[in-house]
């Protein structure tokens, strides 16, 4: 990177210098056609070189134009100051024109033996171009301010654009910062129900627990992961579960191999499963199912957790738990409007949360 910033003004300049041989090339035009019509016809090589004659001495003067711009901006707290240092300044190049334009006239005489004296080409210059070179002045500053302000309107896109990535995170961030001491504080409090009545059970929890804890530790800590880690992590999670409830109920996982590979919100699965147990199947006398599914959809991924427990009260729901909750403002964060969540009844009784998601989620937040 170092070896190609010195670079960086050449390309500068160079562009500065083809930008007026395209002004050149298109007054040379004009000059050849217009003076084709009044029948005082010029060669294509007389009117390039007298248009760039013109032009590149402006490419010259282009540069103390630009200098001048940005020190002295219009949007300054002192315009009538910056308006008169413009003036004096568009006075003077405007004159400096005329002076290196006419050694450049010497130059052409002399070259095509037809010598003048440096006053036979600075007189009519001065009558003729002086007004239009105030004028090429201002174009030439305005030029500059409106690339200058664009430059900077982009560099305050870029920079908000950062912010509002940098601010997504970090809400990304605190709400898995949530979720997990929740689903912690939940398996412990289930653990402590144990100690007392089944020492031996509580003592596997424990063991389980701390080889979920463990590959929560492992993780990058990033807002996505695979589908095929997370099946496996809420497998860990329901080790611990089937303990505590002494298997009064059963789990099935149906993963298409096709959407294994996809990215998900991590901790996606655990607190809709952890939910289906505590507010589905654990109210219940009976042992009770859940099904998790995870299929593609044309170009979606849809994900099912259902149990067939107390289900959805009359009404719906008054308040949603951290785990609900939680994902849902997750995916809100992550996905925008490009995703579906749901809470429904299941076929038979109990509960359905159905999710969709698009197969990446915006590129602001994968990124």
């Amino acid at each position: 990177m170092s070896s190609s910033a010195p670079s960086r003004p050449w390309l500068r300049y160079s562009g500065v210098l083809l930008l007026w041989t395209l002004v050149g090339l298109a007054f040379a035009s004009q000059f050849y056609l217009s003076s084709s019509l009044i029948g005082r016809s010029v060669s294509w090589g007389e009117a390039i070189s007298y248009s760039l004659g013109d032009w590149y001495v402006w490419a010259v003067l282009s540069v103390p134009i630009l200098l001048l711009a940005r020190k002295f901006p219009p949007d300054e707290a002192r315009p009538l100051r910056v308006g008169l240092i413009h003036l004096g300044a568009a006075l003077v190049i405007s004159l400096l024109y005329v002076v290196l334009r006419s050694m450049v006239g010497l130059v052409h005489g002399w070259l095509i033996d037809e010598p003048l004296t440096f006053l036979e080409v600075f007189r009519p210059l001065l009558v003729k171009t002086f007004p239009f070179n105030l004028l090429v002045y201002g174009v030439v500053f305005s030029a500059s301010h409106a690339l200058d302000y664009y430059r900077k309107y982009h560099e305050r896109t870029v920079h908000a654009l950062e912010l509002e990535k940098h601010l997504a995170e970090a809400r990304l961030q605190a709400l898995l910062r949530q979720l997990k001491p929740h689903f912690l504080f939940n398996t412990l409090n289930g653990i402590a129900s144990l100690m007392h009545s089944d020492v031996d059970a509580a003592d596997a929890m424990l063991v389980r627990l701390s080889e979920l804890l463990r590959l929560t530790m492992n993780q990058s800590g990033q807002p996505l992961t695979r589908l095929a880690d997370e099946v496996a992590f809420v497998q860990k999670y329901l080790d611990i579960e089937r303990i505590r409830f002494r298997d009064r109920f059963t789990v099935e996982v149906q993963v298409d191999p096709a959407v294994r590979e996809w990215r998900v919100p991590s901790l996606l699965l655990q607190p809709l499963v952890e939910n289906a147990i505590k507010h589905g199947l654990e109210p219940r006398t009976e042992g009770g199912r859940i099904l998790v599914m995870a299929a593609p959809t044309g170009e979606e991924l849809e994900i099912t957790v259902e149990d067939n427990g107390v289900g959805m009260p009359p009404g719906g729901f008054t308040r949603e738990g951290i785990g609900v909750g939680n994902t849902r403002a997750r995916l809100a964060e992550l996905y925008g409007e490009a995703h579906a969540f749901a809470l429904e009844p299941a076929e038979g009784g109990g509960l359905c949360v159905r999710i969709r998601l698009p197969r990446e989620p915006r590129q602001e937040e994968a990124a």
